[in-house]
């Protein structure tokens, strides 16, 4: 992965502004994947953009990723660091590399269903049943005993089948920590949302930066394209020296 220079990643706060979630997800999730195509990032399964956008934030920021949580239930704060290239690296070993369809065989059915994308998520969230909506969705073909049929036809067992199919083939769509609580020993578990962490991350540093390319601009006279042009430590040396003025 081909780390992003500072003006390119300014530009990508600046488009996620004006985003919901979502968006600011596609566009961390370009910015990770410069290889692919636009198009092809939200209907890539789950899974796979978790491990790029861990990727991405190793990349940017270091692996050390320090996470609040309250515990479930006595409600204390807990404060714990995760490892951001351990993510990255386990979830990219997951499930089998350049296959996005699983197929179950049971009872006489055999059927062949797309792991879901984030585009397929989005759209079925928005449906009165989001499961059928889903299901509609990435069913790639159902046959029973030799005949065609649609997802409507597909009995519960079935489902469930497809279900654990998919969950095997893609663990990583659903990252979730099991913590410990240090003051009453229970556990809690909570979904590591990588893309809103990563995002807020990216907000603070480029407000940051700004702050800095002002500073900058106003002691030397020089444009935001020149000042963003510095290396990070060049940059600091020259701030420190505003300091002492």
């Amino acid at each position: 992965m081909a780390i992003t220079g500072a003006a390119e990643l300014l530009a990508t706060w600046e488009a996620g502004l004006a985003e919901a979630p979502t968006g600011r997800a596609l566009l961390l999730h370009r910015t990770a994947r410069p290889d692919v195509d636009t198009a092809t990032l939200p209907v890539l399964p789950v899974g796979e953009r978790e491990a790029d956008l861990f990727a991405l934030r190793r990349a940017l920021f270091g692996e050390r990723m320090q996470v609040r949580l309250a515990c479930s239930a006595c409600g204390e704060d807990m404060e714990f660091d995760l490892d951001a290239g351990e993510f990255a690296r386990s979830l990219a070993g997951q499930g089998t590399p350049g296959d996005s369809v699983v197929r179950v065989r049971q009872d006489g059915w055999d059927v062949e269903f797309r792991l879901p994308g984030v585009a397929d998520l989005t759209a079925a969230a928005r449906a009165a049943d989001p499961r059928t909506a889903l299901l509609a969705r990435c069913l790639v073909s159902a046959v029973r005993d030799g005949t065609p049929v649609g997802a409507g036809d597909l009995p519960v067992p079935v489902q469930r089948r497809i279900a654990e199919a998919v969950e095997a083939a893609d663990p990583g769509a659903d990252v979730m920590l099991t913590i410990a609580c240090p003051e009453c020993g229970d556990a809690t578990r909570a979904e590591l949302d990588i893309a809103s962490y990563l995002w807020t991350e990216l907000d603070a540093w480029a407000r940051d930066l700004l702050l800095d390319v002002h500073l900058l601009a106003t002691s030397y006279g020089w444009s935001e394209p020149e000042i963003l042009a510095l290396s990070p430590l060049r940059r600091r040396y020259y701030l420190e020296l505003c300091a002492d003025v």
